[in-house]
């Protein structure tokens, strides 16, 4: 649900195509603008960003590898680019983290807008070039993604194809 202290609302131009890769960006958004809601309240900040702290971290793990092996497994070439960039947003989240426990009293601030500017420059332009390969190789019936859950709070994607990606 979209309401007016919303920092960023999800919008069609995020999607990549791949559900469980637009789930996940969902997932971020909704971090990033429960984080804002608590920089405008002030009183909660501190137990928010540690939460979203913590949860940046999850989505790191989670979601990066998710791409990242969906990338591996259909040779997407701008590969080695886009680890790299998973690779600076990990450090920039560690970053934020250590500013808060110095207790720079406007980390949480800095961090929202830097989960913000993540979403739409990385998701809204990165990784629409990787849904866009994605949807190109499926078009061309080379690829089928098939998403299964393996655990029930992990989604895990398995890809397939003709040609044993």
């Amino acid at each position: 649900m979209i309401t007016e202290q919303d920092f960023v609302v999800w919008e069609d131009r995020f999607s990549v195509d791949i559900p469980i890769i637009d789930n996940q960006h969902k997932r971020l958004i909704t971090m990033t603008n429960d984080l804002h809601k608590a920089c405008l309240l002030s009183d909660s900040v501190e137990e928010q960003f540690r939460k979203t702290v913590r949860d940046a971290v999850y989505y790191v793990k989670y979601h990066f590898t998710t791409e990242e092996e969906i990338m591996v497994k259909t040779a997407y070439p701008g590969y080695l680019d886009h680890k790299r960039i998973h690779t600076e947003f990990a450090q920039e989240v560690l970053k934020n983290a250590l500013y808060f426990d110095e207790r720079k009293k406007y980390a949480p601030h800095q961090f929202v807008r830097f989960l913000r500017n993540w979403v739409l420059s990385h998701v809204a332009l990165v990784d629409s070039c990787m849904g866009e390969y994605l949807v190109g190789l499926q078009r061309m019936r080379k690829l089928c993604i098939i998403i299964m859950e393996t655990a029930i709070h992990e989604d895990r994607p398995r890809v397939c194809s003709c040609c044993d990606l």
